[in-house]
Parts: structure tokens; sequence; C-alpha cells
């Protein structure tokens, strides 16, 4: 979601200038600190690098809603003294700050959030980090407690001992935007094995996103806080429920409405006219080039959503050989099926972008398989999410790895995917424009013939995967070592997720063989190399005994005992009629647990 207050001009709020007083803390207090900062989430931060190419507010729109927020910041409202204010708004009208679906892990669950608070405060006053380092000190498994009591021990206790009364040099605000985008976290159920595997979803999205605003609700309603705190979100049911003014005894700050209580109607004019006049500089275009009412009927269409708008642009710029008057000509002829979908324009834009592809169904499929793993495979696995670079998705997608198939496919989706430079494309990854676009692709009712199922883009990584480990024992050309990385880390992911493992892991023993001394190799451990030397020779006198076509046993079976975390325990897992002491939880990333299981055999 675009941020609201991004790229901001003109705004001054003197009053809210924090006193920095910079004394000398001692080195326990330090090291206290440095543990708070290993909890944070610093990509969040308005300045982190991670948020350095973020979209920015055109200059001169929304002074309204800034002026109304800053003066409510500074002022509150006379009649309602609550500290605590609501942004809402359809999607491509409010923002992602701190939470973002498409940022890092950091970004998307509510583990590190009050501790970013804490060390956000922390940096303006030396009583706030000496009483801080204090807190730690005294709990020091406080990180692993629920939000509540973070914000009560980390947070509201070291503001009651401010020298000179909890207002004293400090005042401002803490804006937490996208808030909707909080996800959950998954705890793997290394109990379980075998199609019964999976991780345990023991709460909703819904659930972590209540207790943050419970948490950011205690604060505001203590004295000792000085801070407004500002919540931004698409007005999903947790948070109407929330901040219904019925549900409170004390009600909050008047809700702003984007779309309701703004006509964004002249925003995104001016937005449209600064970026033609932008274009029409670069490609030293005629004055009369635009057609006639183009930004009145671009500005109708967009139906007061900046994400049509901000489309619209990036697709007359990238990715298209074609002249930007018949491209914008095409975007205005765009048809779409009257319905009561608030969001069939963008739709409808959408869709023309996706076809424009010469393969439009593979395109979604690239698609949906780069978010599955840059931004889903990240939530269960993180060392997946740290190697989910473009070049590493390129050679697992690709059906063959000296091709230019992610450029033939994805060439002109550069407006809706950040495709890195290929000299990049090594260490960067893909990422995603609008979170608006996933949105339209999970919709079968939005994207119709577009629409893929979620077990058939697993399918379609499983894929990719087989082939990789595959092409990993016949070729002579070696991998990358840090596409190696990625295949060893690779499958726990998906198996989690389905909770069992795809009917063929392996296409040949061979390449089971291959990946998982592979993955010995990145994890080199002695008990690890005796227990795959049991198993594999077992399964090979099984295999003697039974038919060929059981051969996916094996491919399956030879994976049983990795999981994802460091090892907890031991257990007695069967494959025929051999017990094995199976190492739970021996190698990171790998809990592909004995899907489609043999028939016993006796020995």
């Amino acid at each position: 979601m675009a941020n609201n207050f991004e790229g901001a001009h003109d705004f001054q709020v003197d009053k809210l200038k924090i006193t920095n007083v910079i004394n000398t803390t001692p080195s326990s207090g330090i090291g206290l600190l440095k543990e708070l900062e290993h909890h944070i989430a610093a990509e969040a931060l308005h300045d982190s690098a991670e948020r350095c190419d973020a979209p920015k507010c055109q200059p001169e729109t929304r002074v309204a809603v800034q002026d109304d927020l800053y003066s409510w910041i500074e002022n509150g409202d006379a009649d309602n003294p609550s500290n605590m204010k609501w942004v809402t708004g359809p999607a491509g009208t409010v923002a992602s700050f701190f939470f973002s679906s498409t940022g890092s892990i950091g970004r998307r669950t509510k583990t590190a959030f009050v501790t970013t608070i804490a060390h956000q405060i922390a940096q303006h006053r030396q009583d706030l980090k000496d009483a801080i380092a204090a807190a730690i000190e005294a709990d020091t498994i406080i990180f692993k407690k629920n939000l509540d009591v973070q914000m009560e021990t980390l947070v509201l206790a070291p503001l009651r001992t401010i020298v000179g009364g909890p207002n004293a040099g400090m005042r401002g605000a803490i804006i937490v935007d996208g808030l909707d985008e909080c996800e959950v976290e998954r705890v793997h159920d290394t109990a379980t094995t075998g199609s019964k595997a999976k991780p345990t979803l023991a709460r909703t999205n819904e659930q972590d996103q209540l207790e943050i605003l419970q948490a950011l609700h205690q604060a505001s309603s203590d004295p000792s806080f000085p801070f407004r705190i500002l919540i931004a979100s698409r007005p999903e049911r947790v948070f109407r429920e929330f901040f219904d003014p019925e549900s409170k005894p004390t009600p909050f700050a008047r809700k702003l409405d984007l779309h309701e209580d703004y006509n964004a109607d002249a925003d995104i004019t001016l937005f449209l006219e600064a970026q033609f006049n932008r274009l029409r500089r670069r490609y030293n275009l005629p004055s009369s080039w635009l057609p006639p009412d183009a930004i009145k009927n671009l500005v109708d269409k967009a139906s007061g959503q900046f994400i049509y708008a901000a489309t619209v642009i990036r697709f007359l710029e990238m990715g298209h050989q074609e002249p930007l008057k018949a491209l914008i000509e095409a975007v205005l002829k765009m048809e779409i099926m009257r319905s009561s979908n608030p969001l069939e324009h963008l739709d409808a834009l959408y869709t023309h972008i996706l076809e424009s592809s010469p393969d439009p169904p593979l395109s979604v499929r690239w698609i949906r398989s780069i978010h599955q793993l840059t931004i889903d495979g990240a939530m269960f696995i993180p060392y997946t999410g740290s190697v989910c670079t473009a070049s590493n998705i390129n050679l697992l997608l690709q059906k063959d790895p000296e091709s230019s198939e992610a450029e033939y496919l994805l060439g002109n989706h550069h407006s809706l995917v950040w495709v890195p430079l290929p000299s990049d494309q090594a260490t960067t990854k893909y990422k995603f424009y609008h979170k608006s676009l996933l949105d339209f692709l999970s919709d079968s009712g939005r994207c119709g013939r577009l629409f893929v199922k979620e077990d058939e883009i697993e399918a379609f990584i499983w894929d990719g995967f087989v082939r990789a480990c595959k092409r990993g024992c016949d070729t002579q050309s070696p991998y990358p070592e840090d596409f190696l990385k990625f295949l060893v880390h690779f499958p726990s992911y998906i198996g989690l997720r389905d909770g069992s493992a795809h009917s063929k892991v392996f296409s040949t023993a061979a390449s089971a063989d291959w990946w998982v001394l592979l993955a010995i190799k990145h994890k080199v451990d002695e008990q690890l190399f005796d227990l795959f030397r049991r198993i594999h020779f077992k399964v090979r006198v099984f295999l003697d005994v039974v038919s060929e076509s059981r051969s996916d046993a094996y491919s399956s079976s030879i994976l049983l005992v990795f999981s994802a975390a460091g090892i907890a325990a031991s257990r007695r897992v069967e494959f025929g009629a051999a017990p094995f002491c199976v190492f739970w939880d021996q190698l990171p990333g790998l809990h592909l647990a004995c899907a489609g299981r043999a028939d016993r055999v006796s020995s």
C-alpha cells in the first residue's frame, strides 16, 4: 500500500522536537541495549535501507489530510482527549510503514513491534536508555513474552521513571502503517511426522493484529505515555470492531477515512499532470500528445485510488517499445464488466498488462511463484528467504538454465514487478510495487481466466526443484554456491505448507542421492552421515524386493529425517520393517516427512 505520509512537503512541527541528552552509558547497559537491538525490526523504520526506494507522495498532494493529522498530533481533539487515531481507506489509498506483507520478515509479524518502539524512544534520552537496560537485565526473557507485558516492561515502566515527568522533552507520534498486513507467525509442529506434518497455526492474522491494537491502546491510556498513536490500515473487520465508538468506554479520536472524508480527485489530477509533463520532456513529445480529456478520464477510472494512476504511469514508461500515445489510448479504451466491484478499472489495467505477455498463464505462474518464494517462503524458513535472489528463482523456475525465460515472460510486466538489472540479480530480490496485484491474482472473481489455484502454484514450484536436482546430478556445469544453498533449504517450505511432500519429490533415485549429499555437505554431522548411510542401505534393499514403480516411495522417504529447527529429540521411525533412530530437527529447513510411505516388507 502506497505510503500516505512519505514525501510530504512544506510541513514543520517545531513543537515536537525531542532533546537528545548525551551521557556515558555503563558498559553493562550497552550490552543490554545491544541485546534489544537484536530484537527490533530495523527495516520498519522510516529511514531504513529497505525503504530507500519506497513510493513518495506527489508534492502538494494530500495537503488537507496532512494538515488535519499534524493538527491532531500537536493539539488533539478538543472534544476528545484520546491519543489514538485510525486512518483507513480501500486498497490503494492507505500505507505500509511498519508492517508490510511484501517486506522483510521483521515487517510481517508482531515479534519485533514493541521492542522496536522501545529502541526508538531509547535513542532520545539517557535516563530512558538506563531504565530500559535495567528492565532487560531484570527480565532476560522479556523478548519471549506477550506484547502487553513487553509494552509495560520496556516502554511504560521506563517512561514513568523520567526525571521531570512523562512529558519532559518528549512529544510526538508513533505511526503504524499497514497493520492489516501483519501476519501470524508459523510455529512448526515437530511432534508430527508423515502426511500429518504441518505448521501449527495456533492463532490467526486477525488475533495478532488485535493483540497489537490492545497493546497500543494500553499505552495510549497510560498517563506516562506522551505520544499520539496513528494507526493506518484497510477497513478490515478486526479494525472496524476495535475502533467502533460503542465498543470502548473511552472513545478513540475521530476516524479519518481517506475515501469518504477527502476527495482525492484533485490530488490524482496533480499527480497525472506532473507525470505526463515529465514523460513529455523525457521523450521530446509535443504538448498536444495527450488525447483530449485523457487526464479527466483517468481520474474518473481511478475512483480515488492512487495505485491506479501510479500503475498507468509505470505501464507507459516500462517494458514496452510502443509509442506512448498508442499506450495511453489503449488504457483509455479498456472495457470493463460493469459490476459492484470498486476496483474494476484497476482489474482491467492489470489484466491488460498481464495479457501483453507472450504466455500470460505462464507469466502468472512465475509472478505467483516469486511471491510464494520471496514472501511466504521466508515466513517459514528464514534461510530460504535470505537466498531468494532473482537469479536463484530464475534458475529454479526456468526449464533451461541457460535460457532468458525470465525476461521473455516478465519483460512486459516491469510496471507490476520490480526486476533487478542482470548485473544485480545474484544479490537482489524481485519486488512487487503493490499488494493489490497479489490480491487481484488470488481472486478468481477478479482475474478470471488468469486465475491459478494455490496447489497448482505449489506443484509448479516443486517441478522446478525436481528439475534443478536432476540437472544437479546430470550436468558437468556446477551450480553457483548460493543456488546450492537455496536448494538445501528449499524443501521444508512447501512440505510444511502442504502438510505432506509432493508426490514426486525426485524424478530419480540419483537426484535424491545428489540432494541429500548436498544437504550433508552444508551441515556436516557424524550422526547425520551415519543416519543417511543406514536409511540409504535399507531403502536400496527395499527396492530390490518391490517393483521399480515404487521408486517414488524412495524419493520421498529418503528425506524423512530432516526438519527446520536444531536437533531437539530422538524418535523411532519405521521404513518397511527397519526401525531407525531419527534425529529430528537435524538440518535447517528440511521437514519432508515420508510422503508416499511404502508398504511394510519383512526383512
